[in-house]
């Protein structure tokens, strides 16, 4: 009798154990396979599985656009996406029109995120005024994925003193094949992150015609207002280390926030323990993504896009962090 209440004891301890470790493990949303995105929640969820007693774990899908809405419903722990895409899906419009996803949560900024208007070496194209000779060519259009990339693809036309109307529009699914889709001849100008393998793939694919190279986006303040009308949350960035693919000499890119986010549901300790792990390696976090080398630390808590999450407001104060409220 005493083996067998002994037994059902342990089982049930076994299976209590077991529901409790299953908690623990956490998915981390990302764009696909071999993106910016993907890098980075691979990054965030090995210093998360490391550093704390949760596991976590990183989910390609589509694109944000289509996991932000299930990180409102709180269909899933973690995601990212840009300031740009997560103001559309704060305010309900462009992609989410009509569908405010109003439940999401920040837990801070995780770096700047840069790119640009990149078009094929040979072409003679140095500044983003120079798409005046370009009326009439393949432009990336839609993004299905990502549609947000095409506001900002607007933005920098507006900044040259032109716009979509002034092109033939390609249908793309997402970042990345409008991207490749210039290394491939489908179209004759794109959006391409910055530093980013896929900027080097698609330079190397095109490396006998002088590989890749970003347009100077003007930053007068008639070419700044323009550029700041299509896309507020984009700014201006001089790059000038012309080591970096499609970099030719110094040149104005595109910059914007890159966050991570959660769901108003999501525990606060899970948001608690996640949040002071990313802040407290940082180090770690640069050794697996190098874009997090260009985080700083102080700026994790100027989100305004969306309100924080209790348990990234309580890590961040702890931190000394001072927190957009």
């Amino acid at each position: 009798m005493k083996t067998r209440i002994f037994v059902s004891a342990l089982a049930a301890a076994m299976l209590t154990a077991g529901a409790a470790s299953a908690q623990k493990v956490v998915a981390v949303a990302t764009n696909p396979q071999g993106t910016l995105g993907f890098l980075t929640g691979i990054a965030v969820a090995k210093v998360v599985t490391a550093k704390t007693d949760i596991t976590a774990r990183a989910q390609p899908m589509a694109g944000s656009s289509t996991y932000l809405p299930m990180l409102d419903r709180g269909e899933i722990h973690f995601g990212f996406t840009n300031g740009g895409e997560l103001q559309h899906a704060a305010d309900g419009v462009g992609t989410f029109a009509g569908k405010k996803q109003g439940n999401l949560r920040a837990l801070g900024i995780m770096f700047p995120l840069r790119s640009g208007v990149a078009v094929v070496g040979d072409t003679g194209l140095t500044k983003i005024a120079d798409l005046q000779k370009f009326k009439g060519k393949r432009a990336p259009t839609k993004y299905t994925a990502l549609a947000i990339i095409q506001d900002f693809i607007a933005a920098g036309m507006a900044n040259g003193g032109v716009s979509y109307k002034d092109f033939k529009g390609v249908p793309v699914s997402g970042l990345a094949k409008g991207a490749l889709a210039l290394g491939q001849g489908k179209v004759d100008l794109a959006w391409v992150p910055v530093g980013s393998g896929l900027g080097k793939k698609i330079n190397n694919q095109l490396r006998n015609r002088g590989g890749i190279r970003y347009l100077d986006l003007d930053p007068s303040p008639d070419a700044l207002a323009r550029f700041k009308k299509v896309s507020p949350a984009l700014r201006l960035r001089l790059i000038k280390n012309t080591k970096i693919a499609g970099i030719k000499a110094p040149t104005h890119v595109a910059e914007m926030d890159y966050i991570m986010l959660t769901g108003k549901s999501t525990s606060e300790e899970l948001v608690y323990k996640v949040t002071k792990a990313l802040i407290a390696h940082q180090t770690d976090l640069g050794k697996a993504f190098g874009a997090f080398k260009r985080n700083k630390v102080a700026q994790m808590g100027t989100v305004k896009e969306t309100p924080y999450h209790p348990g990234a407001i309580r890590a961040l104060k702890e931190a000394g962090i001072k927190v957009n409220m």
